[in-house]
């Protein structure tokens, strides 16, 4: 209450309500060293309903993470330890960014995923429980996490996946910002969660007619969901938000503002406290709490015995758990990539399936899927069994619960808070396909992947009109570049089969973001010049420069459009009209590189330039210019053979041409011929 009073902004009600479910999970059920955060061994804890971040904060205060109570003072202010909303790798303690509803229940389904493929990789062999790898991944909720639509994704395939070291306690309130929840919310949560596969346990603090804070049976439904090992587990417990202020409890009010000075002091008094003080914290308050790190270290110590035996009796094992613990790619691994002949058609999506068969054997840590398009996608690794519990391989995708082969379903959103949660839990490594046009399905969860800077990679394969017969339905066109808007996201689209090969080698040496590659589901002509990895890293490089190496005019391509470009040198040089190929298959990799390389790219002096790809214009001019043109698609596209659909939009070398030559004239070089009067 103090907290929120003094920033005059937040969110106490639920901080109250569930207080003494947090301090119970921090002090008595949660394997947590808070003198080593990142503890290998440690149960994680995820915070869906992150707008309650004092949950999170108190516990970490009271448990000795490092927070003070001038951090709680400084609740939501500039520069703070404790912003409005948990912040991954900016508060010690704070296992991922939540915020936006319902993507908590995904980073933790995700976490849980990651905790049995890890324990596949290190200790497959060990007695359920005995393992240094088996721990829960532990999850608080509200009712606006189970309203979002992601929250039935990853939940059915939690379920499916029989995740029985997740559970989510779920903070049954009744009260949204919107007052009672009545107003938009019917359903039986409990039974969905049964439909789901999960053990349904209901706690129920109002159950005797008084508000009861029955700690003991919520300790043990806790510890019952500790003991199930075959199902995910759903608590359902039952508080009244904000209690005990006499006058705002159980109310819309308390949700997501101050009490306001008469409340807060009005509560204060129900509990016994000074009204006239506050964020007093009793000195023998704080040395009860901080027992827990006691209790964490000796957890830890027993622990560190069982992870000693296993390094002792795992070297090989041991040696690839650090790697991979420390993102670090081993030695020669590149080697593995595949390169392909120049004059050969490939798709880029064909091309990116085979860099992945090839990359199997080497990185372990590389895992991933596809949200039911494997075949469009080429998203599955030859030979790789999937991910999923025995039981529920087909004769298509056989596979056991350490497999690596992972299948979504058709739940595009839930596959991204997934995908974060396997980038968060460790150091594998994970990726997701679906096609461009459904990005906007999973755009928030790509978004958080960005701010939390995390290492996923997004395979979009159908990347235009490219797409052809599907029609605009499925054909991206403004994606592209809302994609490219996303601060620390890479976007990339490779020209070829050998540029494919060369991005995926760039985007698994970033370790600290993450990447969407932009694929086509039409093949496209392998050209000469563009195998060279670390011209591609750049972003952008010469593929083709001017016959004398004094270029009139500079062609900048992506994708498929790449071969137009081409195509379009060969025409203009024909004519007498010295042209440069710039490949730019990822404008933030370019945009990073120093001023004089990419001076030596786009030379400043020609001011003469196209820039073609099969969607918007709209971030183009950046590298045009005043003066140049931008040959793309500012329309929705429509069903036909894609070779139809590039001609009849204007997306033909000729064009291209013609582009370049109304470039040229309005620098002025378009000179006209004198015949007389």
């Amino acid at each position: 209450m103090d907290a929120v009073e003094k920033a005059g902004s937040g969110h106490p009600g639920t901080a109250m309500s569930l207080a003494p479910a947090a301090y119970l999970l921090f002090q008595r059920v949660l394997r947590h060293d808070p003198s080593d955060p990142k503890w290998v061994g440690r149960d994680r804890f995820v915070l869906s309903c992150g707008h309650s971040s004092l949950t999170l904060y108190i516990q970490l205060y009271l448990s000795g993470y490092g927070l003070g109570l001038d951090d709680l003072k400084a609740l939501r202010q500039w520069g703070s330890l404790t912003p409005g909303h948990p912040e991954y790798g900016h508060t010690a303690g704070v296992e991922t960014t939540t915020g936006p509803l319902g993507q908590g229940i995904g980073n933790a389904v995700g976490m849980a995923m990651a905790a049995r493929r890890e324990r596949g990789l290190f200790d497959p062999d060990a007695a359920p429980g005995t393992s240094p790898f088996d721990h829960m991944i532990w999850c608080f909720a509200s009712e606006g996490d189970i309203e979002e639509g992601i929250s039935h994704e990853v939940s059915a395939l939690a379920g499916h996946q029989k995740l029985g070291n997740l559970a989510v306690i779920f903070d049954s309130n009744h009260i949204s910002i919107e007052d009672d929840t009545q107003i938009a919310l019917s359903e039986d949560i409990a039974k969905r969660y049964e439909a789901y596969g999960w053990q349904v346990l209901e706690v129920d603090w109002t159950k005797t007619g008084e508000y009861v804070e029955d700690v003991q049976a919520l300790y043990e439904a806790m510890e019952a969901a500790r003991a199930e090992t075959e199902r995910p587990t759903f608590i359902k417990l039952r508080t009244i938000i904000g209690w005990p202020a006499p006058n705002k409890q159980n109310t819309g009010k308390i949700h997501g503002s101050a009490l306001g000075a008469e409340e807060v002091a009005a509560t204060k008094r129900v509990l016994g406290m000074d009204p006239d003080k506050s964020f007093v914290v009793p000195d023998e308050v704080l040395a009860h709490a901080r027992e827990v790190v006691k209790r964490g270290r000796d957890l830890r110590a027993e622990w560190d015995k069982s992870y000693q035996s296993w390094r002792e009796a795992n070297p090989e094992r041991a040696e690839l758990f650090d790697r991979i613990s420390a993102r670090k790619l081993p030695e020669g691994w590149d080697k593995a990539l595949p390169s392909f002949e120049a004059g050969t058609s490939v798709a880029t999506r064909k091309a990116s399936g085979e860099v992945l068969s090839a990359l199997a054997p080497v990185l372990p840590e590389l895992w991933g899927g596809s949200a039911d398009l494997a075949e469009s996608n080429n998203t599955t690794m030859k030979g790789e069994p999937s991910f999923i519990p025995d039981e529920y391989q087909t004769k298509a995708f056989p596979g056991n619960r350490y497999g690596r082969t992972l299948h979504f379903g058709i739940r595009e959103h839930g596959m991204g808070a997934i995908l974060n949660g396997i980038a968060l839990h460790n150091g594998t490594r994970p990726y997701g396909g679906t096609f461009l046009v459904f990005s906007d399905y999973m755009r928030p969860s790509v978004r958080l992947a960005a701010l939390m800077k995390l290492p996923v990679i997004y395979v979009w394969t159908h990347d235009s009109i490219g797409l052809g017969e599907d029609g605009p339905t499925h054909q991206p066109v403004e994606h592209l570049w809302a994609l490219r808007a996303i601060p620390g996201l890479d976007v990339v689209r490779p020209a070829d089969a050998n540029e494919t090969a060369a991005a995926w080698k760039a985007v698994l040496e970033h370790t600290d973001r993450p990447a969407g590659l932009a694929l086509t589901r039409q093949n496209v002509p392998t050209l000469e010049g563009t195998g060279d990895p670390d011209a591609v890293a750049r972003g952008g490089y010469v593929l083709r420069d001017a016959s004398n190496g004094q270029p009139e005019v500079v062609i900048i391509g992506t994708g498929s459009e790449v071969q137009l470009a081409v195509e379009a040198r060969t025409i203009l040089e024909s004519q007498g009209i010295p042209t440069r190929v710039v490949s730019m298959p990822c404008v933030e990799w370019f945009r990073a590189q120093d001023d004089a390389y990419k001076q030596t790219v786009l030379p400043p002096a020609v001011k003469a330039r196209v820039a073609v790809e099969a969607g918007i214009s709209l971030g183009w001019r950046e590298f045009v210019g005043d003066a140049g043109e931008v040959l793309g698609l500012e329309h929705f596209g429509a069903s036909a053979p894609y070779k139809t659909l590039f001609e009849q939009y204007g997306l033909t070398a000729d064009r291209v041409v013609a582009a370049a030559k109304a470039s040229l004239a309005k620098t002025g070089a378009d000179k006209g011929e004198t015949t007389g009067n």
